[in-house]
């Protein structure tokens, strides 16, 4: 089921695209803490998204069938903007992450598959810690049923 939803999560998003109608989000991969050591990461183009599954609780119905409702943290990472009055990026530009973010929890709400439906965001949260970065965690949560 994880591999269903990284994929279609993926899909829907590559729907996100500028006034030229190119993608917008440049790379996809699974999280791996991958902006804690980034000096070290193999390079990747921005925007980027890594796509983190939290822990799943299964509840067992009938047979091999379950369900769950699944966390999805979406990493959403680009380079850090400076507002600050020397720095080289208007406010438009530094504020472009927010819009970012909002085609993407337009691009998936309501989400749905087979096995799947409800895509909806339940956090956001926005990460300064690193020098050139900004990792932005949008959450979503997905009612699931799995029938192996």
């Amino acid at each position: 089921m994880r591999k269903q939803l990284y994929l279609a999560v993926i899909e829907r998003l590559k729907t996100i695209t500028d006034a030229f109608s190119e993608p917008i989000i440049q790379h996809y991969d699974l999280w791996n803490h991958n902006v804690e050591f980034i000096e070290q990461e193999t390079a990747f183009n921005f925007p980027a998204i890594f796509i983190e599954f939290a822990p799943i609780s299964w509840k067992n119905l009938q047979g091999p069938v379950q369900e769950a409702d699944i966390t999805i943290k979406l990493h959403v990472v680009t380079r850090w903007e400076d507002l600050s009055a020397d720095g080289s990026a208007s406010q438009e530009q530094a504020l472009q992450l927010f819009d970012l973010l909002d085609s993407i929890k337009k691009a998936l709400a309501g989400l749905q598959g087979t096995g799947f439906s409800g895509f909806k965001r339940i956090g956001s949260d926005t990460n300064h810690d690193h020098e050139e970065i900004v990792e932005s965690i949008e959450a979503f949560q997905v009612h699931v049923i799995d029938k192996c």
